[in-house]
């Protein structure tokens, strides 16, 4: 293979794992200063970016796919920026998910947690995180990821253990952590406690059961009630009425019969009750509904609990006890229908608690649970916000995060599950106290009883992953690397777990380490399909992102995700997108093979000083533009924009513009040659550059053949700073500010642009042969040097025969039975006699009017009112300006009509 050839198509089945390998040998995904390392410098401040841990259990999804591709985008940016940089991988324990995982396992087996006992089931459970745990870091190195694999935690390694214990023992030893009966969301089919963030409501049709709560008086007067959950009125404590409610004020301070159990309750008067609902009467549960129970801590009622772990009807319910909840359900209803207590029934539409996990309904239960006191933590959470300390992008979602923290519950922090860390109390046997310690006690620490055993309960996952960002870099030891890499810099995340994760990091940060754990959290939206609906398996529109990067390569899939993202919004992803951009990573490769190949056909060395085309100046004006608007677009979060005008610019000024002059400008041979190559060449190099962080492994490949080819060609064509090793540590392109030529270089090409497009245009239109080249006057005006000086350009890009184009000043006269055209006030006249009909070309020239005229009248308008005062005087003289090229437009349509 001779020096200038690279393989004709892009292979990215052979490419991605080679290149892959090769960064990760090489250390390129290590900070390029740490400690420990030679030359270290504790002042040099890093980018750092701690991975949101996946579950252990997971494979990959869209949603990982998102935040793994754009938090690589902002470290290999800010690697390329010569910034030293680190992202922290790791995996999540995931406890209820993880267990379930393996309760599934077990139960193909004919086997359940409970026989095999704690430690046999830990024991596979550890068994099951090595067989399927490095699936999911396996699918993140095959999207790109340059994390640093040194430094890869898990939430159950012994470092973070370590911390978690920390932790939970600090904050118990500043009366923050407390054990309790509260109401909490129970899951019956995991057995335990679950946040209200992990419950998800679900619009469903149910009933609305009417029925009378018979006065205890023997009056046979009653309060009619309505509900959705009858099997509830076993652990009823009281019902409650508005107290300015006329219907029901004389029943206020009088005792109704609970239906069934006989038991006598009060009537109380409460604001909270809606009078519109239902009756408008109310029966209060306090055990087993939220708003129930805090009206039952005002009126000091009795809270009994009727469901035990499993949702079965316990001895509080009398003659249903034993049953499911909703077989009691039925049995109850029946039962007092049967009495005449019975009114109506009529469906309903109702919000249904489920378990995010389970899918079953969740029973709010009171339990005794362990609860972190959470206020004084979200105080100073919600302050570094405010002060400025931690920005959310977008803005938009600080309200939200404001709104929750300062109505924030206390956290439920204990977990009825075996996977997890376990709570660090222990119990005494002989004299009841608790021992809370960091390390595991032998004996009781109140009376030296070597009778304790330890809290059967584990930890919310959301507890460890709150601590992700400093216990991954070693807290609570003062590592070097805590010191150094400690604040990290951004959080980059979806909006669904702002308030799951990003707050806790927050609360947790502030508190153990006073200082916020992040700069900045990025908040990106959900992956959706296409038509924006919610990906899900049930709805087929699931998109696999394995198999798509199997069939298209991992680039076209970035690019597609990272260029459809704007901050907080949701995306949506279609296969087409993909192959578009699979299409584009081709673009890419023949363009480069194009450059690489012009090396060899231009002199490696110029005889004189570089004389510049008009081209040359146009790309390199467009190139510096784009340098300087996808930093400003980097600054401000905006990647999928900055994306987008990347690849605008490479496909739509750089191939199909300049690559085609550089074509024609080869050609002449010597030192237009030379220069020609020297252009494609450094505009290549910085183009892939650019599009590193976005698409890694094409733009890795491309550049070591750019290289390559240049080194061999001559030292001319090295970038000023000279060749990296690798576009991964290459030096990210330094936006030049303008000198003051570039604008009306610009737009003469602009202007060459519009001539060749409405050409190319008109030729369509009237389905001119592409190999017609058709003849052509050009009445330039003022513009004549510039249209002289690119007869050649035009000519070839718009396929006229350079042998029949004039280009002059003016004409006396139109040339007879030529076709005109209007171009900012030049005249272009193209001989179609032989393919044009004449009514159908005044026709045409009529259309044209009309709409420039339309124009004409909008800038009038414009101009004659407000905006002509208040608007800058700058912006003003553009309208202006645009207003007199199009009257010269209007005019001279015309004339030709």
């Amino acid at each position: 293979m001779s020096p200038y050839e690279i393989p004709k198509t892009y292979d990215f089945k052979e490419t991605e794992e080679r290149i892959y390998r090769w960064w990760e040998e090489s250390g390129f995904f290590h900070p390029a200063n740490e400690p420990g390392s030679p030359g270290f410098d504790p002042h040099k401040k890093p980018f750092v970016i701690s991975i949101p841990p996946p579950n252990v259990t997971g494979e990959l999804h869209l949603g990982h796919t998102l935040f793994v591709s754009m938090e690589d985008l902002m470290i290999r940016y800010h690697r390329m920026k010569g910034v030293p940089t680190l992202w922290v991988p790791g995996t999540d324990h995931a406890g209820i998910a993880t267990q379930l995982q393996v309760e599934k396992m077990l139960a193909a087996e004919g086997k359940r947690r409970d026989e095999l006992g704690r430690e046999e089931f830990l024991r596979r459970t550890w068994e099951w995180k090595k067989k399927y745990g490095g699936i999911i870091t396996r699918q993140i190195r095959r999207l790109g990821a340059s994390c640093d694999w040194r430094r890869e935690r898990f939430t159950l390694d012994d470092g973070l253990s370590r911390a978690v214990r920390e932790a939970f023992v600090r904050l118990y030893e500043k009366g923050y952590i407390y054990r309790g009966p509260r109401l909490i969301n129970w899951s019956p089919n995991l057995r335990t406690a679950v946040s209200d963030l992990e419950v998800e409501y679900s619009e469903e049709m149910g009933t609305l059961y009417y029925f009378r709560y018979m006065l205890a008086d023997g009056s046979g007067d009653y309060i009619p009630v309505a509900t959705t959950r009858p099997e509830t009125i076993l652990g009823d404590t009281a019902v409650a009425v508005h107290p300015e409610d006329e219907r029901y004020q004389r029943f206020i301070g009088k005792q109704v019969v609970v239906p069934m159990l006989e038991r006598r309750i009060p009537v109380i008067a409460d604001t909270y009750v809606d009078r519109t609902f239902g009756t408008g009467a109310l029966k209060i549960t306090p055990a087993h509904d939220p708003n129930d129970y805090l009206i039952g801590q005002r009126f000091n009622l009795e809270m009994i609990s009727v469901l035990d772990e499993s949702a079965r009807i316990n001895e509080n319910g009398g003659p249903y006890a034993g049953l499911d909840r909703f077989d009691c359900r039925k049995r109850l209803w029946n039962d007092m229908k049967s009495v005449g207590l019975v009114i109506k029934e009529e469906p309903y539409k109702m919000s249904v608690p489920r378990s995010q996990r389970g899918g079953e309904v969740v029973e709010p239960m009171i339990s005794t649970q362990w609860f972190v006191k959470i206020a004084p933590l979200a105080e100073k959470a919600i302050q570094a916000v405010r002060s400025g300390q931690i920005k959310i992008v977008p803005e938009r979602f600080a309200k939200v995060y404001y709104n929750w923290m300062e109505n924030i519950q206390d956290w439920c922090i204990s977990r009825q599950l075996w996977w997890g860390h376990r709570i660090p109390v222990w119990y005494c046997d002989d004299c009841g106290a608790m021992t809370v310690a960091r390390e595991d006690p032998s004996q009781c620490s109140a009376c030296a009883s070597t009778h304790i055993r330890q809290d059967e309960d584990v930890l919310d996952t959301w507890f460890s992953s709150g601590l992700w960002p400093f216990s991954t870099l070693g807290w609570p030891e003062k590592t070097p690397d805590l010191e150094y890499f400690y604040p990290t810099s951004v959080l980059e995340t979806g909006y669904d777990i702002l308030f799951f994760w990003v707050a806790r990091m927050i609360m947790f940060g502030m508190e153990f380490t006073g200082q916020p754990p992040f700069h900045t959290v990025y908040l990106h939206g959900l992956v959706r399909d296409e038509h924006g609906q919610k990906m899900a398996k049930s709805k087929g529109n699931v998109i696999d992102p394995l198999g798509v990067m199997n069939d298209l390569g991992t680039d076209a899939l970035r690019f597609a995700m990272l260029v459809g993202s704007t901050p907080g919004n949701d995306t949506n992803l279609s296969l087409k997108k993909v192959e578009a951009n699979r299409n584009f990573a081709n673009k890419l490769w023949n363009a480069g093979r194009y450059v690489i190949g012009a090396l060899s056909s231009a002199p490696a060395e110029p005889l004189e000083k570089p004389e510049w085309t008009l081209a040359d100046s146009w790309i390199w004006a467009r190139l510096q533009a784009l340098v300087r608007d996808v930093d400003r677009l980097f600054a401000s979060h905006q990647y999928g924009e900055a994306g987008r005008q990347i690849y605008d610019f490479f496909w739509g000024e750089f191939a199909d513009w300049y690559i085609e002059i550089a074509k024609i400008q080869l050609a002449a041979g010597g030192d237009r040659a030379h220069y020609t190559a020297y252009t494609l060449t450094r505009v290549l190099d910085t183009c892939l550059r650019l599009l590193h962080p976005y698409t890694p492994f094409v733009t890795e490949e491309l550049w070591g053949h750019l290289k390559k080819a240049c080194q061999q060609t001559s030292p001319r064509y090295a970038p000023k700073t000279g060749w990296e090793e690798a576009l991964i540590i290459a030096r990210w392109p330094e936006a030049s500010q303008p000198e003051g030529w570039e604008e009306d270089k610009v737009a003469a090409f602009n202007l060459i642009q519009e001539s060749i497009r409405a050409i190319r245009n008109l030729r369509a239109e009237k389905k001119v042969a592409p190999n017609q080249r058709l003849a052509a006057v050009i009445a330039a005006g003022d513009k004549l040097p510039l249209f002289q000086q690119q007869a050649a350009n035009l000519a070839a890009l718009a396929n006229l025969d350079p042998a029949r184009l004039e280009v002059t000043a003016s004409l006396k006269e139109r040339p007879a039975g030529q076709t005109a055209l209007v171009i900012s006030g030049v005249e272009i006249f193209v001989e179609l006699s032989s393919v044009v009909d004449s009514a159908a070309e005044k026709e045409r020239l009529q259309k044209e009017l009309a709409e420039v005229e339309s124009q004409i009248n909008r800038l009038r308008a414009l101009l004659s009112g407000s905006f002509a005062e208040k608007a800058p005087a700058a912006v003003v003289e553009k309208e202006r300006q645009k207003l007199t090229a199009f009257e010269e437009t209007a005019a001279k349509l015309k004339s030709q009509l």
